[in-house]
């Protein structure tokens, strides 16, 4: 773990997503508060929701294809401080009348992280050991549980005493600091032509670029099994995210303090996996890590929704999430580094984008699952569904990946392969 993060690229990435995603916590937890008590309105918080989700449909795809035009340290740089511009709208929200501000400024930062997230991903392998990046990415998804666990906090107390503009002022300052962290970072990162050719721009270019990016998923079994993955656990996060507090409220009858708690508990996990996960990765083939973690956690969220048949108590819930930690970090940190060592640097952008697509678009599908569904053959039979596909998703990675364990780059078409001039 100390070696990766003596890498002094790598740490600049990683510092600046860990400031700015404490600053994005703080911000998820203030800003639907707000929503309800402006409204009542559990349907306006779900109008949140919804604005978040429709740019991953609508550019997540095709701004890959810019993604992998752009120096991508630039990029982050540039997304960066464009979210932090983009924020400072909610300022004016203190009425009911000014909540369309909300779902703007929810829909132009998503669209901004539709650019911004590919870009991570894809500098990520260039800023770290080949030998090293199941680490590296065990160490990014610790950043994601640490920053869980300090943004809420802190959020919370900046909120009760200086409102939502308190928590837009200490958000635009976590991007505007990431965005300086990022600049610092010395590789630059162009992926694969010269700038004039980066700017060039026409649809069919555009489009023929998109197209080579689609033509590599199906093309190659790897990143083909792995998007099989997304698009099933999509369907499962998506089931859990709106039957999760219903689930701890309903079945296990806990209050609104549990269901933060029980999300936290599943923080420190994450917590303790990042630091092991980046220990012991080297130990383990990548894609076994992948498929045995995806089934436990398969079997540990089983246990989770279906403990109450026969125990009591609501801590055990609190356990078994912190056990949860670990697993997904394992999950992430093992499904990137397979993308990000399969895929040739020139076409990581597009795919990360295309991810992007498929999540948002499979993520439609679990919402109407769970709000149809539960309604008519209970909570737990349906959040089930979960486990049942991370099970699933685990055996096929097993089984679709084991004949080419040996993981090496994608060799870009002729056309592609330009140096920088």
């Amino acid at each position: 773990m100390l070696a990766t993060l003596r890498q002094r690229d790598f740490s600049l990435l990683w510092f600046a997503g860990l400031i700015s995603l404490s600053g994005n916590w703080m911000l998820q937890i203030a800003v639907p508060v707000v929503i309800y008590q402006l409204t009542g309105s559990a349907l306006a918080v779900g109008g949140m929701l919804l604005a978040t989700t429709v740019p991953g449909i609508l550019f997540g795809s095709f701004a890959g294809v810019f993604v992998d035009r752009w120096e991508r340290r630039r990029v982050l740089v540039v997304t960066n401080v464009l979210m932090a511009v983009s924020i400072l709208p909610l300022l004016l929200v203190v009425s009911a009348d000014m909540l369309w501000l909300v779902y703007v400024v929810s829909f132009v930062q998503s669209t901004l992280n539709q650019f911004f997230s590919p870009a991570e991903n894809a500098l990520l392998p260039q800023l770290s050991d080949p030998k090293l990046l199941v680490s590296a990415n065990a160490l990014n998804a610790l950043n994601n549980n640490l920053a869980r666990l300090i943004g809420p906090a802190v959020g919370g107390v900046v909120a009760l005493n200086f409102g939502l503009g308190g928590v837009v002022v200490f958000d635009v300052v976590t991007y505007l600091v990431a965005a300086f962290l990022a600049r610092l970072i010395r590789m630059s990162a162009h992926p694969r032509q010269s700038e004039a050719a980066a700017t060039e721009v026409s649809v069919r270019k555009i489009f023929h670029e998109w197209k080579e990016g689609i033509q590599l998923i199906w093309r190659e079994r790897t990143v083909r099994t792995l998007f099989l993955y997304n698009i099933l656990t999509s369907v499962g996060e998506s089931i859990i995210f709106v039957l999760f507090v219903p689930f701890i409220s309903t079945v296990l009858g806990g209050d609104s303090l549990h269901v933060g708690g029980i999300m936290s508990a599943q923080a420190v996990g994450g917590i303790v996996g990042g630091l092991l996960i980046s220990s012991i990765a080297k130990y383990f083939k990548t894609y076994r890590l992948l498929g045995i973690s995806s089934i436990i956690f398969g079997l540990v969220d089983l246990a989770l929704f279906n403990y109450t048949r026969f125990f009591d108590g609501i801590g055990i819930a609190y356990i078994i999430m912190i056990v949860v930690g670990p697993l997904a970090v394992a999950i992430g940190a093992s499904y990137n580094t397979l993308l990000q060592s399969k895929v040739d640097n020139a076409y990581q952008g597009r795919v990360f984008g295309s991810l992007n697509l498929t999540f948002s678009l499979f993520m439609l599908v679990g919402i109407a699952i769970a709000g149809f569904a539960s309604d008519r053959i209970g909570i737990v039979p349906v959040i089930n569904i979960q486990g049942y596909v991370y099970i699933l998703a685990g055996v096929a990675s097993l089984l679709l990946l084991r004949e080419k364990p040996a993981v090496q780059p994608v060799i870009a078409a002729p056309e592609l392969a330009k140096s920088d001039g």
